[in-house]
């Protein structure tokens, strides 16, 4: 088994509240929902998670910095929690599995601790730097994760969540050429087209606009499984932008097509 640090453990401590909380409202009937000024659902789940977790946090870790979906930003510290207490609220409002709590720490920007829990699903992935990426229950029991061998695009399958937020960024024709260059596409959605790739079931997944809580466990979780995560410029993931996560082997090809795909060769 890997080691696992302080942290590590933290963020399991934490996930494992997030799970007690989120399940026990869970297709519950009096479960109350609210829309946000942006037209999002948020739940009392959504708050509670999260409020759960800033109090661990402020006694575990009372000089740390935390970002939260919810409650926004707290403390000045390099080292910042970030918190998504359910991502996927609008499968959760409908009663459908998938969803779960992303929680990650930063060290100056860079993630270096990533857990994505969820526990309607009965599964769990974790990494930290040099420690790899594991999927499972706890973490005595656990299962290593690697991304796929996949080297050609019309050997891929491809995830995502929605057309319509290629559409609002102007990049529906250059997504939809890439979803034409693949072998399979699905819209698993949300945290879990991400996990997929990091385990080596789905080979790519993107999305044109995501929030840093949104993502931030995610390029920890590739990069120990192999794999790469990068924005459009095959950049570093930075708070309010595309992400792109790949196996690695097809990076590069995938982001020329969502660059506006492949220069055809001039005739002369």
């Amino acid at each position: 088994m890997a080691s696992f640090d302080d942290d590590l453990r933290l963020a399991h401590v934490l996930a494992d509240a997030a799970d007690d909380i989120s399940l026990r409202h869970f297709r519950s009937l009096d479960l109350k929902v609210d829309t946000k000024p942006d037209l999002t659902p948020v739940t009392e789940a959504d708050r509670s998670v999260e409020e759960t977790l800033r109090s661990v946090l402020a006694r575990a870790r009372p000089r740390d910095a935390v970002v939260g979906e919810e409650y926004g930003h707290t403390g000045s510290s390099h080292r910042v929690w970030v918190l998504d207490p359910i991502d996927g609220t609008r499968n959760y409002v409908r009663g459908v599995p998938v969803w779960a709590t992303l929680i990650a720490l930063t060290e100056g920007d860079r993630p270096v601790t990533g857990v994505v829990s969820a526990p309607a699903l009965a599964r769990r992935w974790w990494a930290s730097r040099g420690g790899g990426t594991w999927n499972g229950r706890s973490l005595t029991k656990a299962t290593r994760c690697s991304v796929s061998q996949v080297s050609d695009l019309s050997d891929a399958s491809l995830s995502f969540s929605e057309l319509s937020e290629w559409e609002q960024q102007q990049r529906l024709d250059s997504f939809l050429g890439l979803t034409r260059s693949v072998w399979r596409t699905r819209a698993y959605g949300d945290f879990w087209s991400h996990v997929m790739v990091a385990e080596g079931a789905v080979d790519i997944a993107a999305e044109p606009e995501l929030s840093i809580w949104d993502a931030a466990p995610l390029p920890v979780l590739l990069e120990e499984a192999g794999g790469r995560a990068t924005d459009l410029r095959g950049q570093r993931f930075t708070d309010g932008g595309a992400l792109v996560c790949t196996n690695g082997l097809l990076h590069d090809q995938v982001l020329t097509w969502l660059n506006g795909g492949p220069t055809p060769l001039r005739v002369t």
